[in-house]
């Protein structure tokens, strides 16, 4: 079978997810959303097709140099006026971010494994390309704070899949990688998640084995732990903002580090990794049950605060949690996929979430550009891959073979029995 006949195989699944059919739950009123749940092999398919369509219109013409003038990005309305090229560096670094621990998976003779490799393949060109200043495609590394932003999820996910896209690469493209995190250093980021920005940078360059400044990763774990204002949830700075930063950045970003610090095993005077890590992870998991709770009957979930035009990003900490087999167990896998594929489904079904060249567009559960905010572009959109963590589990895992269960609206509103919620002390 071709790569482009394998490639189609997979976008077919995705027309076939868009809607939940209706059924009624025992005992209940009849509801529109209550139809027998997908099994697992459909969620993931769906899943699969909607990681091909945001990634292969980006990193196959990145492989080759030509994203950047192949790709005329989208403007919010109310853009500020900085380099738009900016867009480039966040639709690449956000992307890849979220496909990593799927591009980690081994090869197989699979249309999927074939997949997978061509697209693996196509991101380790792309990271080569992002750093050659000779590059048609090279990225906006200087001028204004945003690289700061973009970079972290650049070396996140290199952090996340370390074996498959960060040891392949050449040590020129290597040394050009260490050279240009290090020199972003100039920046002074504001008293916000933008800490983490900078802390995870150093956590990279911490766990490659480069000079790294000890001082940034100590200002952002001791801030946020100010921060922290109970049940869950970390304020974004000095005021607490009732917006899904908590998943798109926070919750992920100092798990992650702190992970990195304890793996190396890093010396601080007294911030101890070890002991912080336990407990940030508690707060994770508490945070994301809050998640699985704002995920309705029929899939859509609260569209709260500023930057809803990531889309499902909301749930990165249940992928990154159920990624990682730290889902509590309270969340149950498979309750935990039917409830984010029901969203994904929700969000993507109308098919102007992306342009005619195939790449996303500013909007939420369709092209909404006045839903941008001044900072949007369509690479800053790219932040919905962050859904698709879980898809760094094999298909015979659990996550993917266990049945669908429902969530916790969807029982609450077939009137069925429900987990009652209460805060937390940690």
């Amino acid at each position: 079978m071709s790569d482009g006949v394998a490639r189609r195989g997979v976008l077919a699944a995705i027309a076939g997810g868009a809607a939940l059919a209706a059924t009624p739950a025992m005992g209940a009123t009849p509801q529109p959303d209550q139809a027998p749940l997908p099994d697992g092999p459909t969620d993931r398919a769906y899943m699969l097709a909607l990681l091909d369509k945001m990634a292969s219109p980006v990193l196959d013409r990145m492989a080759r140099g030509r994203l950047q003038s192949e790709w005329k990005l989208e403007l919010s309305p109310t853009w500020d006026g900085r380099n738009p090229k900016n867009g480039y560096l966040e639709g690449f670094g956000r992307l890849i971010d979220g496909i990593a621990p799927w591009l980690a998976l081994p090869d197989d003779a699979t249309p999927e494994g074939r997949r997978r490799a061509t697209l693996r393949q196509q991101a380790l060109q792309s990271y080569v390309h992002a750093v050659d200043p000779k590059s048609p495609d090279y990225l906006l590394w200087s001028g204004n704070g945003q690289p700061l932003v973009d970079s972290a999820y650049f070396t996140s996910a290199l952090l996340r899949a370390p074996d498959t896209l960060w040891k392949p690469l050449d040590a020129r493209t290597k040394a050009r990688i260490i050279a240009e995190i290090q020199s972003l250093r100039r920046i002074s980021p504001p008293y916000t998640n933008w800490l983490l920005f900078a802390a995870m940078n150093e956590a990279f360059l911490l766990a490659v084995g480069a000079e790294w400044d000890p001082v940034r990763l100590d200002l952002a774990i001791r801030k946020f732990d100010e921060w922290y204002v109970g049940d869950g949830w970390y304020a974004d700075g000095v005021h607490f903002h009732f917006d899904l930063y908590n998943s798109y950045v926070i919750h992920p970003m100092l798990t992650q580090i702190l992970q990195v610090l304890v793996a190396t095993d890093a010396p601080f005077n007294s911030l101890n990794p070890k002991t912080r890590l336990p407990v940030q992870i508690k707060r994770m998991q508490r945070y994301a049950t809050q998640l699985e709770r704002m995920v309705g009957p029929d899939g859509a979930f609260a569209a709260v605060g500023r930057s809803l035009t990531y889309r499902t990003a909301a749930h990165q900490p249940l992928g990154q949690l159920a990624w990682k087999k730290m889902l509590p167990d309270t969340l149950p896998p498979g309750q935990v996929r039917a409830a984010t594929v029901a969203a994904q489904r929700r969000v993507f079904a109308d098919p102007s979430n992306f342009d005619a060249d195939g790449f996303l567009t500013i909007g939420f559960t369709r092209h909404q550009p006045t839903l941008g905010d001044w900072y949007s572009n369509a690479g800053s959109m790219y932040l919905a891959a962050e859904s698709l963590l879980a898809l760094g589990l094999p298909a015979d895992d659990p996550y993917w073979t266990s049945p669908p269960l429902p969530w916790t609206m969807r029982r609450a509103y077939a009137g069925q029995d429900f987990a009652k919620d209460y805060y937390v002390d940690y």
